[in-house]
């Protein structure tokens, strides 16, 4: 791609691998190859398939509760 100066302009991203299938990524479905593998993402987020892990649970202040559940 040249620009009117004649210049080399770069793509504004780089195309790389499309995290799905490998495929070389297109423009319109960034970093996707395909509304295809877009959607399959999108879908494993909603499905919760993606797990982001938060601040572990805390315990007991003195520790564990005994068989009937009291302290």
């Amino acid at each position: 791609m040249t620009g009117t100066d004649g210049n080399k302009v770069a793509p504004l991203r780089a195309r790389r691998p499309c995290p799905e299938c490998g495929k070389p990524s297109a423009r319109e479905y960034y970093p996707f190859c395909s509304s295809r593998c877009k959607d399959v993402d999108l879908n494993r987020w909603l499905s919760g398939a993606y797990v982001i892990p938060g601040p572990p649970l805390e315990e007991e202040e003195d520790g564990q509760m005994d068989e009937g559940g009291t302290r």
